[in-house]
């Protein structure tokens, strides 16, 4: 165990830095495996070697940030740590340019890479993994970075309103009321990478979409970047009609989490039905993201690890 410091000034760098309640603190012990203290004025990080060379890195980049604009928010930690992560990967993938002020998003692990590689090379892509791997946020930011630079001319989010567990019927309000819930998901990962009012108004002007899978029959998408969301909650019927939507000059990315399958009883999955019957065609790519591309907090990554045994 080896230890290193950074000496600050004042106490507001100090809040800034640490964030509210550790949190900034919390991610970078949990993502990088050391422990980081503070005790007048400077900081000491502890662990092994590596994990402490990374840990001070990322550390000395957030002070330079907070230093510059006053602020450092959750995403420039995920940033930072993604930026520490780039040069120990084997792939190197661009970062991707978000809509959001000083936010860019980096693939954090080799699987992550190799689906933003996937996804920026191919026109249909499926990604197949758990919970906590990016595949809805990582897509949805390269989404951003299309319309942005002018790649596509709308984005289109979509998800099954499957019921899990729950009735819409006994849900309060309108049809849009009910629904809504299962598209928050969208609308979080979509608020990360846009400032808000810029995604307000671009859903307005119905420059970005955030639908359910229903509302997607007998329409034809030109230009525009489209992604399923809980594929594996579609029926046959269902992933047909949706990825024959796909215009000229259109992408589509497919992701979804076949463990996780929410449909009645002996009803086959369109994600694991399409993943059989399309996976030679040339121009499709299929990525399975792994519990090692988990990038949530360490113990999703567990508890993940803990029901695939049970399951076993």
């Amino acid at each position: 165990m080896i230890e290193s410091t950074i000496n600050l000034v004042g106490t507001e760098l100090l809040l800034s830095l640490f964030g509210a309640r550790d949190q900034h603190v919390r991610q970078i012990r949990d993502a990088l495996h050391v422990e980081i203290t503070h005790r007048n004025g400077t900081i000491r990080i502890q662990g092994a070697p590596d994990s402490v060379a990374r840990a001070t890195e990322v550390l000395e980049q957030l002070k330079s940030l907070a230093e510059r604009h006053g602020t450092v928010s959750p995403q420039d930690v995920d940033s930072a740590l993604g930026d520490s992560d780039h040069d120990n990967t084997s792939v190197h993938e661009p970062p991707i340019a978000t809509a959001a002020v000083g936010r860019n998003v980096r693939p954090r692990t080799p699987g992550q890479h190799a689906y933003v590689s996937a996804m920026r090379n191919h026109m249909l892509t499926f990604a197949v993994g758990p919970a906590g791997t990016g595949k809805t946020y990582l897509a949805v930011a390269l989404a951003v970075e299309a319309l942005t630079t002018h790649l596509i001319r709308k984005i289109v989010l979509v998800r099954p309103a499957v019921e899990a567990g729950e009735r819409l019927g006994f849900l309060p309000g309108d049809l849009q009321a009910k629904i809504h819930p299962y598209l928050r998901p969208l609308l979080d990962a979509l608020n990360e990478t846009m400032d808000y009012e810029q995604a307000r108004q671009r859903m307005d002007l119905d420059i970005i979409e955030v639908v359910p899978l229903a509302y997607m029959r007998g329409r034809t998408l030109n230009d525009a970047f489209i992604i399923l969301d809980e594929a594996q909650n579609t029926t046959v019927a269902q992933m047909k009609m949706f990825l024959t939507r796909m215009g000229t000059g259109s992408r589509i990315v497919v992701a979804g989490d076949p463990t996780q399958v929410d449909l009645p009883p002996h009803t086959t999955s369109g994600l694991s039905d399409a993943l059989r019957r399309l996976h030679a065609i040339d121009g499709i790519s299929i990525v399975q993201l792994t519990k090692a591309d988990i990038v949530r907090h360490r113990l999703v990554q567990e508890i993940v690890e803990a029901y695939d045994q049970g399951e076993r």
